[in-house]
């Protein structure tokens, strides 16, 4: 259903524009070209089969796995935003 100006479709189409966005943003953040042999943070090898699956990594998993934790996607936290709006 289209309302006033707006096309059939119109907001779909918007939907997937904006889901179309975020996968090109994750996909330009992926680490390329030569990855490292040794961890960036503790210096440990980073082993082949890292190597091998993430072209391009440049820390070992529990590095990585430390770095993720402490990362703040968007600035929202949508968990506490979804439960304050469930009481």
């Amino acid at each position: 259903m289209a309302g006033g100006w707006t096309r059939d479709g119109a907001v779909q189409d918007q939907i997937d524009d904006t889901v179309l966005d975020a996968v090109n943003g994750a996909r330009a953040r992926l680490p390329s070209g030569e990855g490292a042999t040794h961890c960036e943070d503790c210096g440990e090898e980073i082993p082949e089969r890292r190597r091998r699956a993430l072209p391009g990594a440049r820390t070992c998993v529990p590095c990585q796995a430390e770095r993720d934790a402490h990362r703040v996607i968007g600035g929202i936290n949508r968990r506490s935003s979804k439960d304050s709006q469930l009481r």
